[in-house]
């Protein structure tokens, strides 16, 4: 092998082996710069054009992040790693149609609705947030959980179909008394305590 080739073989394993990175910096689909957000070089964004996000979000590693279907992601939310979040989903539609399904217009069983969450939420790992999902302000969703519908403002929910297991007031609260000249940050987005 030429030297010039093993140059390049070389260049293009390095290319290949690249680790996931933080982009600090986003500039979204309408141009504008969120200087404070952050999304791994490894998670999938589709549907850009209809993600509405807002800054100080950050996405982690190894996320599919679907905005095909309209997607909000409030101010200081935070997406851990292995995350899908839909905003459409085919899979009933193929099995009630089997072979059928494709080059379908508007099959049967085809869910597109637009996803929400909130200002200052946590995603954990391996977690997915189902199509049409409303999550409020600060919640925090276990890992491995499966969010579907509404979830209530500062709701802690686990399991698979995640269920309300606490409040994150009760967790932010010990802080909060440890700390107490963080509470004015805190009203701002929560609203008083």
């Amino acid at each position: 092998m030429s030297r010039g080739l093993q140059h390049y073989w070389s260049f293009m394993v390095s290319l290949m082996r690249q680790e996931p990175r933080m982009r600090h910096g986003i500039r979204r689909h309408d141009g504008v710069w969120l200087p404070h957000a952050r999304i791994s070089t490894a998670t999938q964004v589709q549907g850009w054009p209809l993600l509405d996000l807002s800054d100080h979000v950050y996405i982690g590693h190894f996320n599919f992040i679907d905005a095909s279907g309209g997607l909000h992601i409030g101010e200081g939310c935070q997406i851990t790693n292995h995350v899908s979040v839909l905003s459409h989903s085919s899979h009933i539609a193929v099995r009630l149609q089997g072979r059928a399904y494709w080059g379908r217009r508007d099959p049967e069983g085809y869910v597109k609705a637009a996803t929400h969450l909130g200002a200052y939420g946590f995603i954990g790992a391996n977690s997915v947030v189902a199509p049409g999902s409303r999550l409020g302000k600060g919640v925090l969703v276990k890992a491995f959980s499966y969010v579907r519908g509404e979830v209530p403002d500062f709701a802690v929910v686990q399991g698979q179909p995640a269920r309300v297991v606490g409040d994150t007031r009760e967790l932010d609260a010990p802080w909060l008394a440890r700390h107490p000249e963080l509470r004015a940050h805190y009203e701002q987005w929560a609203g008083p305590a």
